[in-house]
């Protein structure tokens, strides 16, 4: 008896160290943080989740995601950019719900009907579609955009309302767009493995009657490997109601996000990151 009780805490366990909601990003899925350390706590909101974003049983990329403003605080990846279609798909994280729901995220309609969720326990854990619908002057905004990724699968995984906010309609599809789509590709060249880190300031405005938090600011940031004996960093910073990006060091934007934030001094990368 007791050895089977032990193989069931074991199993449990063993569960948990795999689950999608997880304790820390250093235990469960650093590989996508340059020398797999992430950001330090000053980012961290009030009701944090630690996510692992996974997609038929294979991670794709980290989103510390605010389940009070129900935006994420930063989407974390490694820049692997190819051509490809745009999914047209929108998924939903089950495990914010609960540990007992799947580790992968599914549609919000394959939670609701093969599940059994309603759509009201649903919202509560999370932004849901409706969240998004007729918005004047926002549109979804990825942090982690599917551009930056070279197959459908991994494409399809940043189609989660876990990596989404609520974004100025110009400057998603003008300045910011040209960032991720232009000066990107102009900054990786040389680079062996560029690992970013996209993130949104809460703002005082919301959606959705108050549900779902309007940034007030995103930014990203990006560090470089070249070789063994040089790193390179970069970042920006726009404000979300301007079609503007403004191009920072990494040191000014750790800056400018320890001033809006104000929970401390914000260090985005490890300290081998070049911050002037």
């Amino acid at each position: 008896m007791l050895g089977l009780l032990l193989l069931q805490v074991l199993a449990s366990c063993l569960w948990l160290g795999h689950s999608e909601v997880v304790k820390s990003f250093e235990t469960s899925c650093p590989q996508f943080f340059f020398r797999e350390i992430p950001p330090n706590d000053a980012l961290e909101p009030q009701k944090p989740a630690w996510i692992c974003q996974r997609y038929k049983n294979q991670y794709y990329f980290a989103t510390l995601y605010d389940r009070k403003m129900r935006i994420p605080v930063y989407s974390a990846y490694i820049y692997q950019p190819g051509p490809g279609k745009r999914p047209k798909i929108w998924l939903v994280e089950p495990q914010l719900i609960g540990p007992a729901y799947p580790k992968t995220m599914e549609k919000e309609w394959t939670v609701l009907n093969q599940y059994n969720v309603t759509l009201e326990k649903l919202s509560q854990s999370q932004a849901i579609l409706h969240d998004y619908k007729n918005l004047t002057g926002l549109n979804r905004g990825h942090l982690n955009p599917n551009g930056h990724h070279d197959d459908y699968s991994s494409r399809v995984a940043t189609f989660t309302l876990t990596n989404i906010v609520p974004q100025d309609e110009k400057l998603n599809g003008g300045a910011w767009n040209n960032y991720e789509q232009q000066t990107m590709i102009r900054r990786t060249q040389g680079c062996k493995t560029t690992y970013v880190i996209v993130g949104a300031v809460p703002g005082n405005n919301y959606i959705a009657k108050g549900r779902v938090n309007k940034p007030s600011h995103l930014w990203s940031a990006a560090c470089c490997v070249v070789d063994n004996n040089y790193i390179k960093a970069w970042a920006v910073i726009a404000e979300n109601d301007r079609n503007q990006v403004e191009l920072l060091t990494l040191g000014e934007l750790e800056d400018t996000l320890t001033e809006l934030y104000g929970r401390g001094q914000v260090s985005l990368f490890d300290s081998d990151c070049p911050r002037e």
